[in-house]
């Protein structure tokens, strides 16, 4: 049974930044892509970015130019650097990965003041 666990979430005001990580129970490179969704209270979940196992990002529009998928090859580990935040990026965070079968975190949340 694969295991996501989310970690950094927290409150931060509006233009600041913030860090998620995520540790998966098994090697990263054993999944095809891996990713960051978010759910705001009484909305649908949405992609936030993704990462192949070869290296190739992808982020949706509203947070291209601000927000950066990265693994860490030696903790195994999957994060998502989040700059200039917004009110509208609060959320939960749930990290994702795929190999045939989705997996899902818990989630973490992020506050964004306004």
């Amino acid at each position: 049974q694969v295991q996501l666990v989310e970690s950094g979430g927290g409150l931060v005001q509006t233009g600041g930044s913030l860090s998620l990580s995520c540790e998966p129970s098994r090697n990263i490179y054993s999944f095809d892509h891996m990713g960051w969704y978010r759910q705001a209270p009484g909305k649908q979940r949405e992609v936030v970015a993704t990462l192949t196992a070869s290296g190739l990002p992808g982020y949706a529009d509203a947070v291209k130019g601000r927000f950066t998928i990265s693994r860490n090859n030696a903790k195994n580990t999957l994060h998502l650097h989040m700059n200039t935040l917004k009110p509208e990026d609060t959320a939960v965070y749930y990290c994702h990965a795929h190999s045939r079968v989705n997996y899902w975190g818990q989630g973490t949340q992020v506050t964004v003041s306004s």
